[in-house]
């Protein structure tokens, strides 16, 4: 069967066991019984007791087994660790890219419908010379050099950003005509396969007020020439929108706004809807999702951490349609 979903616990430094725990608890038993979640068995329960947690937990060797749909069933990656909350950096880094990879050929074998990673810092998955985890499983999934979407949804609106986690400096570097068209093509048709319709985009400019128009800016050199060449595609593409302005009310025409940078459409997007959103990459060769949001470090041990964003993954691989 292709319905179970795969956790990747992530970063063993952060609130994952936290969210996990209390999304497991208010799953009701027929979703349970679809999820394996990839994690090291003694740092779990290490994490826990440490929590006061108690549930059932199992450990497995593969999908292939029966699984007790009343226990947290775990597939075993090995780790070094003394203290359950702080894993060296080295350690922590080897076991969340052998949590990835072992999700990554999971999810090739058909065998699921969707994979979720937990969050991750970032500096584990530059150690591997990747920025982030959807660059490292575009790359391992033989992704066109820059056609991989990273999409922050929820069932009224999405944002996508064209570059992701650069310095701001670097963005204008980063922008090109080719760039948008890669990733507008690759929105365009995984939100039809997701969705089974075609999306709204509304695509903004870079500078402040468009830079009225300058006949040197971005905006008339790049965007509307990449804008004028979709619309021929049969893209159903607006813009170059005004980011000041356009999180007031007029975000709601599209389906979607594709932004230039990462701040530029996660900040209006978070301010509006906190923590009701999930990340999605779009272009690989299958579905993985993640909360939209870190491993929160200064929130370990307090009980504070929102699962949300969590629970929303699952229920949203859940319940989705192929």
């Amino acid at each position: 069967m292709n319905n179970k979903i795969i956790i990747v616990s992530g970063d063993p430094n952060s609130i994952n066991s936290e969210i996990i725990y209390k999304c497991w608890k208010k799953l009701n038993l027929n979703i349970k019984r679809k999820i394996y979640l990839i994690a090291n068995y003694e740092l779990i329960i290490s994490q826990f007791k440490n929590l006061k947690i108690n549930i059932k937990y199992k450990k497995i060797n593969n999908i292939d087994e029966n699984i007790n749909s009343s226990s947290l069933n775990i597939i075993n990656i090995p780790l070094n660790f003394t203290d359950p909350f702080n894993v060296s950096l080295r350690d922590a880094s080897n076991y969340v890219v052998q949590s990835l990879n072992l999700a990554h050929t999971l999810a090739l074998s058909k065998k699921v419908k969707g994979i979720i990673n937990c969050p991750i810092d970032k500096k584990l998955i530059k150690i591997s010379n990747k920025i982030g985890v959807t660059e490292f499983l575009a790359a391992k999934c033989k992704v066109d050099n820059g056609s991989e979407v990273m999409m922050i949804h929820n069932k009224n609106f999405s944002v996508v950003p064209l570059t992701t986690h650069i310095d701001i400096k670097n963005v204008c570097k980063k922008i090109n005509k080719a760039l948008i068209l890669k990733k507008i093509t690759t929105l365009n048709k995984f939100f039809q396969i997701l969705f089974k319709r075609k999306p709204k985009i509304g695509i903004l400019g870079l500078n402040p007020h468009n830079s009225e128009f300058s006949k040197k800016s971005e905006e008339m050199n790049i965007i509307i020439p990449a804008i004028t060449l979709l619309k021929k595609r049969k893209v159903n593409i607006g813009g170059p929108l005004v980011s000041d302005t356009l999180f007031i009310n007029n975000y709601k025409k599209y389906d979607v706004v594709v932004g230039m940078y990462h701040d530029q459409v996660l900040t209006p997007f978070k301010a509006l809807f906190h923590f009701n959103a999930i990340n999605i990459t779009l272009g690989l060769k299958y579905l993985r999702v993640s909360p939209d949001h870190g491993p929160a470090k200064d929130l370990i041990k307090k009980n504070k951490a929102n699962y949300r964003s969590l629970y929303q993954c699952i229920e949203f691989i859940n319940n989705l349609k192929k």
